[in-house]
């Protein structure tokens, strides 16, 4: 086939369909993107308000085992388009990247603004044309696309179909999920959409949860299912949140599922051991009160001070105090929603694409990014897979236009 007659439309202006939009028209073909919302990428704007983590730099190995389910398709994108690349990408991009303590990836000026906006200008040199306010209807009964623009019905007929609409959290910032009915429609399975990388929720005393919501949990360990991490939670109204939290969202959402609730056991203190608090608290006069000892004898925060309080009255021996402060028991009664999710779990089901991101039952029409049916934590994970599967449906849709691909 022409390049110069291969067209493309890429549904969805997110960081999946702004990858495969690039990859294309590095290759030579004319590509329009369309989105709904009146601005691209406000999602990925979103994730940058607190710093823009990109990816992170642990092995590769490691990498791919944080993604579920391990679908081939995915981890062979992520290992095309691994981390390094989508940091020479940033770079040529005009933006350093860094890593940081924890080993994630930051852009140097620890935003998504500039990154977005070099990209969108990199694409506007590519001559590709961007189209917000069209909402995408589907197809019509002679499969041509469909949307509704803000002049009227608009019908197309690309050569290809690239399909970023999102996943189902955050639907304020464009992704609902609603494109699910269309899909089914013609034959294409999926899995139903659950909150990924959400708070738990935990029913504190109203005392504790008008005092303390809001307030940071620093140098915590949180265990379910005999399954531990280190990291800082938040305090909120109906429970918590935060990044030891979200490491262990998958496992505490599926045992609620499975059960009804979930038990965590939360370590106010993990740099030391029981044996060590109880002889620090030992220390401590006897006369001095409950809030001093917990201060001087275990170094415990007003708040941590407080959660220990709340599962009821603290024990006054030295040594069972310090197991309380080790495993705090906190009951969760449920997840919050896919509306205060950072991602979402489930999607379009991986055994209706081929090996190229290409729908079977729709062929030449591709899909990517969060509508996928993968779920992976926080840490630069969700980023990355949706870099990449962008780029490998643009390959995939490379391949069935019989064009030669670019690498990374």
């Amino acid at each position: 086939m022409d390049r110069n007659c291969a067209t493309a439309c890429v549904i969805g202006a997110g960081p999946a369909g702004l990858m495969a939009a690039t990859r294309l028209a590095r290759a030579g073909v004319r590509v329009d993107i369309f989105d709904r919302m009146p601005s691209p990428a406000r999602k990925f704007l979103m994730a940058g308000r607190g710093g823009l983590n990109l990816t992170h730099s642990e092995p590769l190995p490691d990498f791919l085992a944080r993604y579920r389910p391990p679908a081939p398709a995915l981890l062979a994108a992520v290992r095309a388009f691994p981390p390094e690349a989508l940091r020479a990408f940033a770079i040529d991009l005009g933006e350093e990247t860094f890593v940081g303590s924890s080993g994630r990836v930051f852009p140097r000026s620890f935003k998504a603004s500039p990154l977005l906006r070099a990209w969108l200008r990199r694409l506007a040199d590519h001559g590709v044309a961007m189209h917000p306010r069209h909402h995408w209807l589907g197809w019509d009964d002679e499969g041509a696309l469909r949307f509704q623009a803000p002049e009227g019905v608009l019908s197309l007929r690309p050569s290809a179909t690239v399909l970023a609409l999102g996943g189902a959290s955050w639907p304020r910032l464009g992704a609902d999920g609603g494109w699910r009915g269309m899909l089914a429609e013609r034959g294409v399975a999926g899995t139903p959409f659950r909150p990924a990388n959400m708070g738990v929720l935990i029913p504190w005393s109203a005392t504790f949860a008008e005092r303390w919501a809001g307030e940071p949990l620093k140098r915590i360990a949180l265990t379910c299912g005999g399954r531990s991490v280190r990291g800082e939670a938040m305090v909120t109204q109906s429970g918590l949140e935060g990044g030891a939290v979200y490491a262990l969202s998958a496992l505490i959402r599926d045992t609620v599922d499975a059960q009804g609730h979930a038990d965590l056991a939360l370590d106010l203190r993990p740099d030391r051991t029981q044996a060590q608090l109880a002889q620090k608290l030992s220390a401590v006069p006897p006369s001095q009160s409950l809030a001093n000892r917990l201060r001087k004898g275990a170094g415990l925060s007003p708040i941590a001070a407080a959660l220990l309080r709340e599962g009821g009255a603290p024990p006054a021996d030295a040594y069972a105090l310090a197991a309380r402060i080790k495993a705090v028991a906190l009951r969760v009664t449920g997840v919050a929603g896919l509306e205060r999710a950072i991602s979402s779990a489930g999607g379009l089901a991986w055994e209706g694409l081929d090996g190229h991101f290409m729908l079977k039952a729709l062929p030449g029409v591709f899909a990517c990014g969060e509508m996928l049916d993968w779920e992976a934590p926080t840490g630069g994970y969700l980023l990355q897979a949706c870099f990449a599967t962008g780029w490998a449906a643009a390959g995939g849709v490379l391949a069935h236009l019989g064009l030669p691909a670019r690498d990374a």
